[in-house]
């Protein structure tokens, strides 16, 4: 049995070595899509264009203002003298946020009563403007802050407010988004690889040499399956690479257990594609739909960018039978948190299952017949 495997794993090395298109596929392909993709995915809502009417026009109006400017995430396009200049300022598209401070601005603080102010934001872009909703909820309550500590330490009061951020102090989108497009761009290129094993062996006439052996159908898909995991691992550690020391992701966990671990994706998402090969009439049929039954699922549905927890329920018992679903939960563990075993554990022993679920299918599928 053993013999059997390994002749048909040099069988497979052999035929991946006088295909150059593959290499291309399995070396410049991850690279290409990690650059791309990790440059045009950006969550962080920065340089929004503000609009001002400072009706006040005091030393506590602006320093409001300097607040809301000194931040990266707001930058003065329009400075309005009145509530038209606003409004035209919105639908024309020169602002996306607007900051009314009403006369009485300062006079309210010095009184020690709440001093109101108005944010008109452009709702028609949601993302943008949840996001900025929250920058402006940071930045107010960091003025009402300020204000506080000065009323309390003249009344001799002092309180000190402290906040930390874990495992993402800088609060970067990257560091959320590089491990997440990782696990996307190796389950693509996973099942795009062993799209075509079974397939390309019937379209060059070859199996049938494989029907009148002896190699029983497990031992055909474990040896197909084993070169491109160690093609696959190949890409593992080619695009965390690129990930740390491009993106400059943080890496606090482990290597090893991200290695090792990643061998169980791997084989789980070869394993789609090899089932997809025992089906599939010719090459293009099984390359499309190994892309098509990867992508969508993979980037919507995995968590990748859309969180699994405010999805319907029934949708969340889906994403258990994806594996960057799983994937993407230990490298987010290990990368940013420094988890180890004991945490990732779940989703460990759901990428074995899927894995022997998907070589058990393929097994079954592919019939030693003409």
């Amino acid at each position: 049995m053993l013999q059997r495997i390994i002749m048909i794993i040099w069988k497979e090395f052999v035929q991946i070595s006088r295909d150059p298109r593959m290499l291309g596929v399995v070396i410049v392909l991850p690279i290409f899509m990690l650059l791309l993709y990790g440059y045009a995915i950006n969550l962080d809502v920065k340089h929004v264009r503000l609009a001002v009417y400072d009706q006040d026009g005091s030393q506590a109006s602006r320093e409001l203002v300097g607040a809301f400017t000194r931040s990266q995430y707001f930058d003065m396009a329009v400075q309005a003298w009145d509530e038209r200049a606003v409004t035209q300022a919105l639908d024309a598209g020169k602002a996306r946020v607007a900051l009314i401070i009403p006369a009485t601005y300062s006079a309210d603080l010095a009184r020690g009563r709440r001093a109101t102010v108005q944010v008109l934001v452009d709702g028609s872009d949601s993302t943008t403007a949840s996001t900025a909703i929250g920058y402006l909820a940071g930045i107010v309550q960091s003025q009402n802050l300020q204000v506080s500590l000065q009323t309390l330490e003249r009344a001799g009061q002092p309180v000190e407010h402290r906040a930390r951020f874990w495992y993402n102090p800088e609060l970067r989108s990257t560091n959320f988004i590089i491990p997440g497009l990782i696990a996307v761009i190796l389950m693509m290129l996973a099942a795009l690889l062993t799209s075509v094993t079974v397939v390309r062996e019937r379209e060059r006439g070859t199996i049938e040499s494989l029907v009148v052996s002896p190699v029983m159908p497990f031992e055909l898909m474990l040896g197909k399956l084993i070169p491109y995991v160690i093609i696959a691992f190949f890409d593992v550690l080619l695009v965390l690479t690129v990930g740390v020391f491009v993106f400059h992701i943080p890496f606090v966990g482990s290597v090893l257990l991200v290695l090792a671990l990643s061998t169980l994706f791997v084989a789980a998402a070869l394993g789609i594609g090899l089932l997809v090969s025992t089906v599939a009439p010719n090459q293009q049929v099984a390359m499309l739909t190994a892309v098509m039954a990867t992508q969508l699922p993979t980037v919507l549905l995995s968590g990748f960018i859309f969180p699994i927890s405010s999805m319907p329920h029934a949708i969340q018992l889906f994403t258990n039978i994806i594996p960057a679903a799983h994937f993407i939960r230990i490298l987010r563990g290990i990368v940013l948190k420094g988890n180890g075993l004991a945490e990732l554990w779940a989703p460990s022993l759901f990428l074995l299952v899927l894995g022997m679920v998907m070589l058990a299918a393929s097994s079954a599928r592919f019939k030693k017949t003409l």
